[in-house]
């Protein structure tokens, strides 16, 4: 049985794969430093689903402890890592940016330097479609210039591809990078605007729609994030090309208006909110905001090649099961 370290295991996309991992029949080590950026208790909810399975290592910690990680790898030696950990969003980089270097940069730089010292079949780590940053050409390309961040999150994401453009290099790891493109599902980050335009309607609060609503989103269902990242854990890597960079998304950008309708057509569907609900008033338009992008759109021609990638859920499927779930999980 194959061991793989995830790590963010209790986040959003870490806890999905280590559930497709682990009923694929791998052996996972998982770890988390449960933070509270966002509501612990659906961490902790994701976390328990896990923790059912005997195939399943956690471990409490953060990736920015060096001496834990070098450890873990000693310990462990897992066949492949996924580096999922992160300070995730945007806006928060903005008024947090601590959090974004320890987690992203110095935890990033401990986990290439575990792969070098303990060596790994594969590493894996994300991305973001943030990294495009200031570019205008649509839709997005690997190939594109993408050294125009604007903002710090976007900055760490492109500082960890270099570093591991540097540590494959160097020291001959297998390494792929994969650039998400927004990522919503059930038991999501409430952070995320669908999670957090749900929250805000049931709460009789308003919701910001930035740039009046003229904002496009390449929005990706979880279910075809984890069939990306498991084409990807499952091919070897060819030894003349160890370091590759994906673009993993929908490849169909979906306007904000169009996705505020979806979901407030949801949340009548499974009764969450009567038919009759004014949602206009709860509707504030706002200019653009700093360090937001006006379109995502990927552009997955070379993840389609190299593993028969084809995103399959649309954003009606997906909304509909978000909403389902969060129907389920609030009552």
């Amino acid at each position: 049985m194959k061991s793989v370290l995830v790590t963010g295991a209790a986040g959003f996309i870490g806890s999905y794969l280590c559930k497709r991992l682990l009923n694929d029949n791998y052996k996972v080590i998982g770890i988390d430093n449960m933070n509270n950026y966002y509501d612990v208790s659906l961490k902790e909810y994701r976390l328990n689903e896990l923790k059912e399975y005997d195939n399943f290592i956690f471990i409490n910690g953060n990736i920015a402890n060096k001496e834990l990680i070098n450890n873990l790898f000693k310990e462990y030696r897992p066949d492949a890592v996924v580096n999922l950990a992160a300070q995730a969003g945007v806006r928060y980089s903005a008024i947090n940016p601590d959090s974004y270097i320890e987690s992203n940069i110095v935890g990033f730089y401990n986990i290439l330097e575990g792969c070098r010292n303990y060596p790994v079949k594969h590493l894996i780590f994300a991305s973001s479609s943030s990294i495009y940053g200031a570019n205008s050409k649509i839709p997005f390309s690997v190939d594109d210039k993408a050294d125009m961040p604007v903002s710090l999150y976007a900055a760490t994401k492109k500082s960890d591809e270099l570093l591991a453009y540097s540590y494959s290099n160097l020291y001959n790891i297998p390494v792929t990078g994969l650039r998400f493109f927004t990522v919503y599902g059930p038991a999501g980050r409430p952070d995320m605007a669908y999670f957090d335009f749900a929250n805000k309607f049931v709460n009789r609060e308003k919701i910001k729609i930035f740039n009046y609503g003229n904002l496009k989103r390449d929005f990706t269902y979880i279910d075809d994030i984890i069939e990306g990242i498991i084409l990807v854990i499952n091919k070897e890597v060819a030894k003349d090309n160890l370091y590759k960079i994906y673009n993993i998304g929908n490849s169909k950008p979906e306007s904000l208006l169009d996705f505020i309708n979806i979901l407030q057509d949801k949340l009548i569907k499974y009764n969450i909110l009567p038919p009759d609900f004014d949602f206009d008033s709860y509707k504030e338009y706002m200019p653009m905001q700093a360090g937001d992008m006006l379109e995502t759109y990927a552009d997955i021609q070379e993840l389609e090649r190299d593993f028969n990638f084809k995103p399959r859920v649309t954003l009606e499927e997906g909304l509909d099961n978000f909403i389902k779930w969060y129907s389920n999980y609030y009552k």
